[in-house]
């Protein structure tokens, strides 16, 4: 269940940080949703073998 969170949090992410470089007076938002992407990655890595199966 967690993962699948986690999955969707970073398509999220990746969307928002798309959109944000498409439109160049939203760069803010590439930057907020690539850091977002990385924090949401970390946090996955962080507790991949934390999870019970």
């Amino acid at each position: 269940m967690l993962w699948r969170v986690i999955g969707v949090l970073l398509v999220a992410w990746l969307a928002l940080s798309l959109v944000g470089a498409l439109i160049k007076g939203l760069f803010w938002l590439a930057v907020i949703g690539g850091a977002l992407f990385l924090g949401t990655a970390a946090v996955g890595w962080a507790k991949k073998g934390r999870l019970p199966r």
